[in-house]
């Protein structure tokens, strides 16, 4: 029997191309970094559409072995300073009231994983549902049914079998498969420099061990790997992918401001700018303001959130 060649990419011009490159990311659905990385990273993955195999990893930055906090008011007061210096940086949205420090990542990055069996779509927008929890809401998705109540409405989800699929032995040994690969980096990320505020250095783990800093990329082909640390330019992505296949990416062109908030549902302001072209918002954008700045969503996501607004603090 003849091996299994591959799936195929038609290419830029039509070519019958193999797709024999891998972007491996590693993420956490919690992280702020990773939050603040999207405009790039949803940019590179529209270059890249269809032309590579790109696999998301769960890293589990919160993990349920930790000890609590012995002060959870005052850690969360400090987490919220955290994320407004994060914020300085990468100009994402976040929520006017940080409701506490995330208990667990595993929930959130099970529902997530379970999101993935039924499409790509689906799972793109169950997955930004689960960011926007605490970097908008500020009420971490961090329990089974916090995690699945983020995903409600998300079109073409079938939540009955999200909530199996994501309470099941399988997609609980993949998300164990993330988390220990998550705690195998490569040397390449052992130390790192740049100009960058996260360069992405390989962290130290409780246990004494490393883990990858999130968000990270590794672009393997043939046995070669780039590693792509932290949070890095756009152009540093795609050296990564150029350095072992050339000319593989094709800058996307900016959608007009409709179609890129139709495809996309969710558009923080430095999205809109990096994705986008012509008058901002489109007719019908509903605008979230937060503490960070506006998120954009189409009205039909809008219509089907479970919540939709940020509440800001009270006035004194």
């Amino acid at each position: 029997m003849p091996s299994d060649p591959g799936p195929k990419d038609p290419g830029p011009a039509g070519a019958d191309v193999e797709v024999d490159v891998e972007v491996v990311e590693y993420t956490d659905p919690l992280c702020p970094w990773a939050w603040g990385s999207e405009p790039v990273l949803r940019r590179l993955r529209a270059a890249l559409d269809g032309r590579v195999r790109w696999r998301r990893v769960y890293g589990i930055l919160f993990d349920q072995d930790e000890d609590p906090a012995p002060d959870p008011a005052a850690e969360t007061l400090w987490y919220a300073h955290h994320l407004e210096e994060i914020g300085r940086h990468t100009r994402a949205p976040r929520a006017f009231r940080l409701r506490r420090v995330a208990e667990s990542s595993w929930p959130a990055s099970l529902v997530a994983a379970a999101a993935e069996a039924q499409g790509p779509e689906v799972a793109e927008r169950v997955l930004r549902r689960l960011r926007e929890s605490v970097f908008v809401l500020g009420e971490p998705a961090d329990s089974p049914e916090l995690a699945l109540a983020a995903a409600r409405g998300v079109p073409g989800l079938d939540g009955e079998r999200l909530a199996a699929d994501a309470a099941s032995d399988a997609v609980r040994d993949r998300v164990r498969a993330d988390h220990a690969e998550t705690r195998r980096p490569v040397p390449e990320v052992l130390s790192a420099g740049g100009n960058s505020p996260h360069p992405g250095a390989a962290k130290e783990t409780p246990d004494g061990g490393l883990r990858y800093a999130l968000p990270t990329l590794l672009v393997r082909r043939a046995g070669a790997v780039r590693a792509v640390p932290g949070r890095r330019p756009y152009e540093e992505y795609v050296e990564a992918v150029e350095a072992l296949r050339p000319g593989l990416p094709a800058d996307p062109a900016p959608l007009s401001a409709g179609a890129a908030l139709a495809r996309y549902r969710s558009l923080t302001e430095p999205e809109r700018t990096l994705l986008t072209h012509g008058p901002w918002p489109p007719p019908g954008a509903v605008r979230i303001d937060t503490a960070g700045g506006p998120l954009w969503l189409h009205p039909e996501e809008a219509a089907v959130r479970p919540a939709v607004r940020a509440t800001p603090p009270p006035q004194r």
